[in-house]
């Protein structure tokens, strides 16, 4: 037998016991935080923890984990265990560590201006012009980072021939045609003569465009006189957007005209045609990419041509013209923002976005989230109701230290979870202790070439005394009196940012039993007030720690080199990776079922246009199958009902873990819809799309050696690394996928153990903390470092 098929070599699993040894080494860890594990008590841990081979973690007389290692959720390889450790300290300062999204056009999100954002002014174009700058594939920009402005519409001739020379590259002649015709039409349908029904809109005829009324140029400008005449602008015509025919009665027209590409399969082609519609007419017509339909993958997506859709109509409002300010009804229903938060995970920061706008959080949306101890910035959306990006920038900003918004613009829809490429990381590494900068840049060059394990990072898990896991996985089991019993158990010495996150689950459980006058029988009722996203989050942590767990075994048996019979790869035409699990560390979630970040409720005022989900196809390699793919195409399973096991011992090894849980592994369906899993599967290794790396130096551990976006634009100045510095940093600068966690890329570097705790206690024992506020003084002591 061979590799996967081997049963013998996937039952002999080898101890672990000594990482937990070697992490509690007296040069690292404090006295004070050496702890014997005992072994005769009962832990909240799953059963299944018996397999991982690691010592079980120290309890405290109420059972809660004192500390929780990387070991004990499944963590323990490595790729690169040739290369020697470097030691290093992870996220010392908040601007060691800095996130910023990319977006779905691949750009890298920073904040662009502190500003107050100006809004959309009224002038000749009225508010199509208002609604027109907003399409979605289009750059946010904002009034002080603007792009050029478009043409001036005041053109002698309605339709100059650059026009068609400019579309000729996206549209055919037929189409570009189409186009013409719409817009010399103007902005209401045409009537229609339909045999004495009097006149009526002309409908869609197909998927062009198109009206069946004859016009020429000549008679545009006579036709929108006429339609000025008619009382276009009165006030009374849908009062701040509401719709209707307004004061007046009159009835307002659909306008079904459009004009549709060809399937466009460039991202930046699509992007560019955008541009150039939005300029050639000034916002009068608008593109926007066709989503209701999605094509097959590598077909490209349709580009919609359209009238830009006005809102109240008319140019009333409840302005008038009077105002020089669009009237508010007429803006779009979204508001995008830039986010910049510090030491405060994504949930909080919204809650208090939410707090401070006087919505309610589900209004928010993200396209993921971001870890808490760092400087992270990503976009926000938000159900704007009448609010102006005036408003929710003076109502958000200077209120509270750590959240800052800017760069605010009007949007048609919405942001949901998975809408962006990955993140892009500054992660400075501080008191590094390495033999020589060549093995440094071997440990680096490792990354670069062979990549990390795509482990789920310590956030996953939580850092309580009470592991998201071990509740996640009673709420499989539909024990819901434990599940209760652990969300309510007294953390000793937790932290109180934590312990006020913890404690919005509690609050829920607590009110249900008032309202039942302090009957605690239905655990199940007072479970599900707790909001969804909170719920799954414990749920996914579990199937988070079965797949570690097994990534483990397949990488401690059979190495990162190659695939081997019995691997899972996704079959063609499957999209790349399918599991982009919780943001973290930075990542995002789409695929039902497996996801940490899920939305409150179902998308809020967004049309759900996707094909229904379908699970992935997966391949399990034989023999003849190994050369065809490379490790970066194993894939490996989350428990669930739509996804296969691995082949061999260790598909048994993973039916394994589950029935040592009390699970059965071919069954996820539960009662409760919540928490009846799909599954799904995650790339086992994960390569950087980008890296870079520099070593600096300094002495006082409290001098940033980055900078954050906003205070680089309020001004303060840039960090300045002592060249003669006692201590060493390692910077890092890398962009990873929707999938994968910075802190486990970090510990391919450094050898050590990412949870907060252990990294809290190096910071603790480190030598620079005896420098704060040196400021370069004593430089004739020795260095640290090489």
């Amino acid at each position: 037998m061979n590799a996967l098929t081997s049963s013998s070599s996937m039952n002999s699993v080898s101890p672990r016991s000594h990482e937990r040894e070697s992490l509690d080494d007296p040069a690292e860890v404090p006295p004070s935080k050496k702890l014997k594990a005992t072994n005769d008590q009962e832990t909240i841990l799953p059963p299944s923890h018996s397999l991982l081979g690691t010592t079980p973690p120290q309890q405290d007389e109420n059972g809660s984990i004192i500390r929780l290692m990387e070991s004990d959720v499944g963590i323990s390889e490595y790729i690169s265990k040739n290369v020697p450790k470097i030691g290093g300290i992870i996220k010392q300062r908040f601007t060691d560590f800095l996130v910023y999204e990319v977006d779905q056009d691949n750009n890298v999100v920073h904040v662009k201006s502190l500003g107050i954002p100006l809004p959309p002014a009224r002038n000749a174009m009225n508010v199509e012009k208002t609604l027109s700058e907003f399409n979605t594939d289009l750059l946010e920009t904002t009034r002080e980072g603007a792009t050029e402005k478009a043409p001036s519409s005041a053109l002698k001739t309605p339709w100059p021939d650059f026009f068609t020379t400019r579309l000729a590259p996206f549209l055919c002649a037929e189409k570009i045609e189409d186009v013409k015709q719409m817009f010399l039409e103007g902005p209401d349908p045409p009537f229609v003569s339909d045999a004495g029904w009097a006149g009526r809109p002309a409908s869609e005829v197909n998927s062009r465009t198109v009206s069946n009324s004859p016009v020429t140029e000549e008679n545009v400008e006579s036709r929108k006189e006429d339609e000025s005449k008619k009382g276009g602008g009165k006030r009374g015509r849908g009062r701040g957007g509401r719709g209707g025919g307004g004061r007046s009665g009159k009835p307002v027209r659909e306008d079904h005209r459009r004009v549709i590409s060809d399937p466009i399969v460039s991202k930046q082609t699509r992007t560019s045609f955008h541009q150039i519609v939005r300029e050639l007419f000034d916002g009068k017509l608008e593109s926007e990419t066709e989503v209701s339909e999605p094509a097959d993958i590598g077909d490209g997506s349709p580009i919609v041509i359209r009238w830009a859709r006005r809102g109240s109509g008319g140019g009333g409002g409840r302005g008038g013209t009077r105002n020089e300010r669009a009237p508010r009804g007429t803006y779009p229903p979204y508001i995008h923002f830039t986010l910049q938060k510090t030491n405060r995970d994504t949930q909080d920061a919204l809650q208090y976005l939410a707090r401070t706008l006087h919505v309610p959080v589900k209004d928010l949306s993200t396209a993921g989230t971001k870890d808490k101890r760092g400087v992270t910035v990503q976009r926000v959306a938000l159900r704007r109701g009448a609010k102006t990006v005036e408003d929710v920038w003076n109502l958000a900003n200077g209120r509270e230290r750590g959240v800052r918004i800017a760069d605010l613009i009007y949007r048609r829809a919405a942001l949901e979870l998975g809408m962006l490429k990955g993140n892009a990381f500054v992660i400075t590494l501080r008191n590094v202790r390495v033999d020589s900068i060549e093995t440094l840049d071997n440990a680096m060059n490792s990354i670069k070439k062979h990549g990390f394990i795509n482990y789920y990072g310590m956030q996953r898990f939580g850092t309580a005394a009470i592991p998201t896991h071990s509740i996640g996985l009673a709420l499989l089991k539909s024990d819901w009196h434990l599940a209760v019993s652990l969300i309510l158990r007294p953390r000793p010495g937790e932290h109180p940012d934590v312990l006020a996150a913890r404690r919005a689950a509690e609050r829920c459980i607590l009110e249900s039993y008032k309202k039942q006058h302090g009957d605690t029988r239905n655990a199940l009722g007072a479970l599900s007030t707790i909001p969804r996203n909170l719920r799954l989050m414990y749920v996914h942590a579990y199937q988070s720690y079965v797949w570690n767990a097994i990534v483990s075994e397949r990488i401690k048996t059979w190495g990162a080199d190659k695939p081997v019979p019995g691997d899972l790869v996704l079959e063609s035409g499957t999209d790349g990776q399918v599991d982009v699990g919780d943001d973290m560390d930075g990542e995002a979630s789409t695929q039902p079922g497996v996801t940490l970040a899920i939305p409150e409720e179902p998308s809020i005022g967004r049309k759900n246009n996707r094909k229904p989900w379908q699970p992935p196809r997966v391949k399990t390699l034989t023999e003849e199958d190994i050369e065809k793919y490379s490790i970066f195409d194993v894939v490996m399973p989350l428990p669930g009902n739509d996804v296969a096991f691995p082949g061999g011992a260790l598909g048994k090894k993973y039916r394994e873990y589950l029935i040592r849980d009390g699970l059965d592994p071919d069954n996820f369906q539960r009662r409760q819809r919540d928490y009846t899993l799909s599954g799904s599967y995650r790339n086992i290794l994960h390569l950087p799309k980008e890296i870079s790396w520099s070593v600096l130096r300094y002495t006082d551990p409290d001098v940033p050696l980055a900078q954050s976006d906003e205070d680089q634009l309020l001004g303060y100045d840039p960090p300045a690394p002592a060249l003669d510095g006692r201590f060493l940093a390692l910077q890092i600068r890398l962009i990873l996928g929707t999938a994968a966690y910075a802190t486990m890329a970090l510990r391919e570097v450094t050898k050590t153990d990412t949870s907060s705790h252990f990294q809290s206690s190096l910071t603790q024992a480190s030598e620079d903390q005896r420098f704060k506020g040196a400021n370069g003084e004593d430089l004739d002591q020795p260095m640290g470092g090489i």
